[in-house]
């Protein structure tokens, strides 16, 4: 996959999220087996890839302008502002970067 020039410089990582398809042979392997601490959401619900960038807003406006729409505006979550959104497979993507703005926050149109 090529990336335009922008964001190949802007995207530092990418964190994948799985399904699940034996929960409780997966929650063995990572609560008993791992340590890790259950989430309280809802789990293996599908798979989706977060991007962590330098700055996500930069590419939100990126992608406006090549017409691309978000599943919602920016919005900020664990000191990160949070650009959402879904291919055309229904995969979500997530990019993010690392803010100081308040928890919750939504960037203003």
């Amino acid at each position: 996959m090529t990336v335009a020039s922008t964001t190949s410089v802007n995207v530092k990582q990418a964190v994948p999220f799985f399904g699940v398809t034996n929960m409780e042979g997966s929650l063995r392997f990572y609560v008993d087996g791992l340590g890790f601490a259950p989430p309280k959401e809802t789990l293996g619900t599908g798979t989706s890839v977060c991007f962590m960038c330098e700055d996500a807003l930069a590419l939100y406006r990126e992608f406006k302008s090549h017409g691309i729409q978000t599943r919602q505006r920016p919005f900020v979550g664990n000191r990160l502002w949070v650009v959402p959104l879904t291919d055309p497979d229904g995969y979500r993507i997530d990019f993010e970067s690392p803010t100081d703005a308040p928890e919750e926050s939504e960037l203003a149109e």
